[in-house]
C-alpha cells in the first residue's frame, strides 16, 4: 500500500514542487493551502505530515496542537527561520522535527523516509500488562488503566514505550531525546521533562500507579 503524505503550505510553488517530487517517488500526496484545510485532510490519517509554520488562516503550531490527539504520524514543520523558543513550542505541540527553508529536496526525501522507517520499527506487535492493571499495546499504540483508555499524543506514547520496555534502567533527558526525537533533530532535550510531566498527570488521572520514577541528578526510569 502506498504511503500517504499531507503537505500543507500556503506558497503554491513550494506545495506543487513538493507534491510533484514525492509523487515521483511513489507516495500518495494530499495538499492543503492553509491551516483549516490541513486539519480537514489530517482526518484521513496520513502517514506523515509536512506542515508549514507560517500560514495566514492558522499557523502550523496551532494546527499541530489541534490534531495531535487524533493523529499519531510524524509531523515535520517547514519554516523560513526558527528560534529556540519556537522549537520548544513546536516540540511540545507534538511536532517531530523542524526543516528550515530553503532546504535540499534530496535531504528532505531522506528525512521523510527516516521518520517513516522509525515509525514502522516502533509498531512492534506486543501487548504488556503491568502491575496495577496498566496495559500497554505497542502495536496499536494504546494505553489502558483497567477499562479506561489513557489518551497520549505521539511523543508521550513514544517516551512511555521506550521507558516501559527498559524497566529499572535509568535514562537521562538527552538519551530519551535521542531515542524519541532521534540524533539528527535540532531541538532541546528540556522538552522531555514537560512530556513526562504530562504523561504522569494522565496516568494519575486514570488512577494508575506512578510508574515513571525520577532518579535525582540522573534521569528517569520505569519502575521495575
Amino acid at each position: 500500500m502506498a504511503v500517504t503524505l499531507l503537505i500543507a503550505d500556503d506558497e503554491k510553488d513550494i506545495r506543487d514542487m513538493l507534491a510533484s517530487c514525492f509523487r515521483r517517488q511513489g507516495y500518495q500526496v494530499l495538499t492543503a493551502a492553509g491551516g483549516q484545510e490541513a486539519m480537514t485532510l489530517a482526518a484521513r490519517q496520513p502517514d506523515l505530515i509536512l506542515l508549514d509554520v507560517s500560514m495566514p488562516d492558522m499557523d502550523g503550531l496551532e494546527v499541530c496542537r489541534r490534531i495531535r490527539s487524533d493523529v499519531s504520524c510524524p509531523i515535520l514543520f517547514l519554516t523560513a527561520r526558527v528560534e529556540d523558543g519556537d522549537k520548544l513550542r513546536g516540540f511540545v505541540a507534538g511536532g517531530d522535527e523542524y526543516i528550515v527553508k530553503p532546504f535540499s529536496i534530496e535531504v528532505l526525501l531522506a528525512q521523510v523516509e527516516a521518520h517513516l522507517r522509525r515509525d514502522r520499527r516502533r509498531g512492534e506487535p506486543a501487548r504488556v500488562r503491568f502491575d496495577g492493571d496498566l496495559v500497554i499495546n505497542y502495536s496499536d499504540r494504546t494505553v489502558r488503566q483497567g477499562e479506561q483508555e489513557i489518551p497520549l499524543v505521539k511523543k508521550e506514547f513514544d517516551i512511555l514505550a521506550f521507558l516501559s520496555q527498559h524497566p529499572g534502567l535509568v535514562f537521562d533527558r538527552e538519551r530519551i531525546y535521542e531515542q524519541v526525537w532521534d540524533y539528527d533533530s535540532d531541538g532541546d532535550s528540556a522538552v522531555v521533562s514537560e512530556h513526562i510531566r504530562r504523561i504522569r498527570a494522565k496516568l494519575a488521572a486514570a488512577g494508575a500507579q506512578p510508574y515513571i520514577e525520577t532518579v535525582w541528578g540522573c534521569g528517569y526510569r520505569w519502575r521495575k
